[in-house]
């Protein structure tokens, strides 16, 4: 199974090997896929934009700078989650440590160095006492990351995000769902700008449909 994901994530080489696409060219089972049970959203009343990813992940790095000025101009009635795909070992490790972050509140202010300290510095990441030394360098507190990293809360969202990835049917990351309903990735898309594109035009249709 493992495999098969990594294999998912490495199919994205040959991303900008695609065509751009068209709005007017965009449609269920070319460029997204519809789920056939809508997941719910996390804030009722708001368009969703999911972005499932893996700190170890080399295309979610590379999405990073094209994906984040994106994200940070969404209008308001648009909500943009994060969530870490968990497929075991380094996955689940890499998504307690953002899971902690987020319950934090620290996540928004050291993601990028995560990404930057294992892509960049070669750091794994792969223990927790090895998480805290790094985060402490990023002012972050040691003992208090410690204590959020093996809570029960942690652990709780770490199950949802798993019951979460399952429902919306993931093989691969970067991958995106739009508002519960339609899950896409940069390979099906034509590369990261068309990704958006492609989550521009969901959104679109999600608004027009209330």
């Amino acid at each position: 199974m493992r495999n098969l994901i990594l294999s998912a994530v490495l199919a994205g080489a040959s991303l900008l090997g695609v065509s751009a696409v068209q709005a007017d060219d965009i449609e269920a089972g070319k460029q997204y896929v519809e789920l056939s049970s809508p997941v719910p959203v996390s804030v009722p009343g708001k368009i969703e934009v999911v972005e499932l990813f893996w700190y170890g992940c080399p295309h979610c790095y590379q999405f990073e700078p094209t994906l984040n000025p994106w994200a940070e101009k969404l209008p308001e009635d648009v909500n943009f989650v994060r969530i870490p795909a968990m497929f075991g070992g380094l996955w689940n490790v890499h998504g307690q440590l953002f899971i902690t972050l987020e319950s934090m509140k620290v996540e928004h202010q050291v993601h990028k160095a995560v990404f930057d300290a294992i892509h960049k510095e070669g750091k794994k990441l792969a223990t927790p006492e090895e998480m805290a030394e790094f985060l402490a360098g990023q002012g972050v507190d040691k003992d208090a990351f410690l204590k959020a990293y093996n809570s029960f809360a942690v652990k709780g969202q770490m199950e949802k995000a798993k019951k979460l990835a399952m429902a919306y049917q993931i093989t691969g990351v970067p991958t995106l769902v739009v508002n519960g309903k339609y899950r896409f990735d940069i390979s099906s898309s034509g590369g990261p700008e068309q990704t958006l594109k492609v989550a521009e035009h969901l959104i679109e249709k999600e608004r027009a449909a209330k």
